[in-house]
């Protein structure tokens, strides 16, 4: 077998190690799907009418709200999906497993893969009921079935980036605690977006923040596909920051995977 072919069937192994751990405490997923499903209700059934009616006049209402806010809550879960990434990682690396590990003939790079892998699937999984409750609270949508599934690539391709953020974030982390506490300010960022009111409404230095930081073409590309309106430059510019986030998370990563594997 070659090198590849070693990393392939370690890095399959280790994420069957990831599902096992899902299968076992499904609580995990559904805590990822239930804080968006909570800000969704929150949002529209409190704040929805109000909210609604600035977007499209007397006529908005809740309804308008629900599918204005859908794209920011779906991101919202993709973020928070990070902090279970960091905890898993951190636990790995605190608790002895990773000494383990290294005393066997595994490819190195296939723990930190099996992580990735099994905290996407988790993510698309937990977005599934969150897209399952919007639609039984009324969200409709005019995508069609190529729509809807480059919606679900452009998640996926968010998932992908902060993903291996988290997982770098995890490694950083000298306890369970803190790899806990680091992500969760990547939830906040659709609130300081598009994700809940549009960026115009907002005083200037927080507009130009909301304008420019990267979730915003993010969850602009998700609701120009899900509502079957323009996607502009904003689909380039998420794919630009999603690789360099990628990146910098992998590259990262592997540097502290390294160093603290090397002890």
């Amino acid at each position: 077998m070659t090198t590849l072919s070693y990393a392939v069937r370690d890095s399959t192994t280790m994420l069957r190690r990831n599902l096992r751990h899902m299968q076992r405490y499904p609580s995990m997923t559904l805590m990822l799907a239930g804080l968006p499903v909570v800000f969704l209700l929150l949002f529209v059934y409190v704040f929805g009418g109000t909210l609604g009616n600035g977007l499209g006049g007397p006529s908005g209402g809740r309804a308008a709200y629900l599918t204005y806010v859908v794209p920011g809550i779906l991101l919202m879960g993709v973020a928070g999906a990070a902090t279970g990434t960091a905890v898993s990682v951190a636990t790995d690396m605190t608790e002895g497993i990773i000494a383990r590990f290294r005393t066997m003939a595994i490819a190195r790079v296939s723990v930190l893969t099996g992580h990735v892998i099994g905290s996407i699937i988790q993510t698309m999984l937990s977005l599934l009921v969150v897209v399952a409750v919007a639609l039984l609270v009324g969200f409709r949508s005019d995508a069609d079935p190529l729509a809807w599934l480059a919606a679900a690539g452009v998640l996926t391709m968010v998932a992908f980036a902060l993903t291996w953020l988290a997982v770098a974030l995890g490694l950083v982390s000298e306890s369970v605690e803190t790899a806990s506490n680091l992500p969760m300010p990547l939830t906040l960022l659709p609130f300081l977006g598009s994700g809940f009111v549009p960026p115009d409404s907002m005083p200037a230095g927080l507009r130009q923040f909301a304008e420019y930081q990267p979730f915003t073409p993010i969850i602009e590309t998700l609701r120009g596909l899900l509502t079957g309106g323009p996607v502009g430059s904003n689909a380039v510019v998420s794919a630009a920051w999603c690789a360099g986030v990628a990146l910098v998370g992998y590259l990262w990563a592997k540097r502290l995977y390294a160093r603290r594997t090397a002890r």
